[in-house]
């Protein structure tokens, strides 16, 4: 297939398979005329790719996937590298929700007592409006 269908399969743009051409994670083969050529396994990958960025993967990890399909294994997960970049990312989104949990308990503290000053009848706030 062309590169207009590969892109039409797997809801890309020619520009972005381009791209993922010069970075090497994407290889055409060349017709006689000259015209980029891509069969089913690369469709596979491209999707391999899409579902990794859609979970927030960076374009560079989703190399070892590419090469673990290449090499020929079913799934772009199976492989030792793939491993390691998916026990990576989950140490990264556990830090990032372990930072979203401490700022949580922050803004609940501050709410608290807030509203403890509220109740306790601390000086309202000119631009909140009297509730007489």
């Amino acid at each position: 297939m062309r590169i207009g269908e590969l892109a039409e399969r797997t809801g890309t743009t020619t520009r972005t398979l381009r791209y993922y051409e010069s970075r090497g994670l994407l290889s055409a083969r060349r017709t006689g005329n000259g015209y980029r050529a891509y069969g089913e396994d690369d469709v596979r990958l491209l999707r391999q790719i899409r579902l990794l960025q859609d979970f927030g993967f960076e374009l560079e990890e989703t190399r070892p996937f590419v090469e673990c399909l290449r090499a020929g294994h079913p799934a772009g997960d199976s492989c030792p590298a793939s491993l390691e970049v998916y026990r990576a990312k989950l140490a990264e989104l556990d830090e990032c929700i372990a930072g979203l949990q401490a700022v949580r308990e922050q803004v609940g503290a501050q709410l608290a007592r807030a509203e403890l000053e509220s109740a306790a009848g601390e000086p309202r706030c000119e631009l909140t409006p009297d509730p007489n």
